[in-house]
């Protein structure tokens, strides 16, 4: 340690270190801990990039009017997290799964808390407006025994890509959401309708960050999913369509291989009749496994 660093000088060598022994009499020790690694993270990505004062003025502006553009419908830091990778990595950090569970995503913007729970099969498409859509499979556990009063709320967005609150007074209250709970059998099914890929919101500095890195802000086309169930983790995931044009460049990198679901498209007049649709229309099958709930 030389003596600049003892004395507690800020230099060029010693920066990270002098303002971390700064914080030495920090109350809580979880934020003493957070505040050194970004701190020295921060330092070395500084002596790497050697900003010039105005890239680095440039980036408050960034950040600053990241924050302005923020209200109570609107998370522009939120977005930020996203479109660069972090919230799927804090998902991932926090939803560990045991072998051969299924593997959890990020929520979205548009969960709506007190969705209409509905008959098992129900239609949630209430504009009729659409291809419909037939989906169905097993809520199971890692064993694959399937769970009896398993709570599956879905949500998506229609065939423009828009969730019914993007469209209020276009579309119906809780259009395209439901609840639903399995029998014994573990037994999942609804109908819907086909989704499509949509952008996040990108009229804002994190979408103009996208198009200066030369990517898009489009989501491939997916249905949302949180499934409960006593004794069970909870879990909060997509499935999406594999088919979908930005399925491989997804803005929020949600997309994991493993909920990858096909969207069969059926024109049999008579199976689309056992399934009270009329045809053609998409066949989805997904099985979704839940691992056990941790035991302190």
């Amino acid at each position: 340690m030389n003596a600049d660093h003892e004395y507690g000088y800020f230099t060029e060598a010693d920066s990270a270190d002098v303002v971390v022994a700064r914080n030495k009499n920090a109350k809580d020790e979880r934020l003493k801990q957070i505040m050194e690694v970004i701190t020295r993270k921060l330092h070395e990505a500084v002596k790497e990039i050697e900003p010039t004062q105005d890239e680095w003025f440039r980036a408050i502006m960034f950040l600053t009017e990241t924050g302005q553009i923020c209200n109570e419908w609107r998370q522009e830091y939120i977005l930020l997290s996203d479109i660069l990778g972090v919230s799927m990595l804090v998902d991932a950090i926090n939803n560990r799964k045991p072998s051969g569970a299924s593997e959890s995503t990020v929520l979205g913007p548009f969960h709506v808390a007190g969705a209409p729970e509905l008959p098992m099969g129900a239609d949630i498409c209430l504009d009729q407006k659409g291809e419909p859509m037939f989906v169905h499979g097993h809520i199971l556990d890692t064993k694959g025994n399937p769970v009896e009063g398993a709570k599956i709320d879905v949500w998506q967005a229609n065939d423009e890509g828009f969730y019914d609150v993007q469209q209020k007074g276009i579309q119906p209250d809780f259009n395209l959401r439901g609840v639903f709970r399995t029998g014994p059998d573990g037994r999942y099914w609804f109908r819907g309708v086909k989704p499509k890929y949509y952008p996040i919101p990108d009229d804002g500095p994190v979408g103009k960050l996208l198009g200066a890195l030369g990517r898009h802000p489009n989501r491939p086309a997916h249905l949302h999913y949180i499934i409960s169930a006593d004794g069970y983790e909870p879990l909060t995931t997509h499935i999406f369509d594999p088919d979908d044009p930005y399925i491989n460049s997804d803005a929020v990198f949600g997309v994991k291989k493993s909920l990858l679901a096909e969207f069969v498209k059926i024109d049999d007049a008579t199976a689309a009749t056992t399934v009270g649709l009329k045809a053609p229309y998409y066949d989805v099958e997904f099985d979704f496994v839940l691992s056990r709930a941790k035991t302190a």
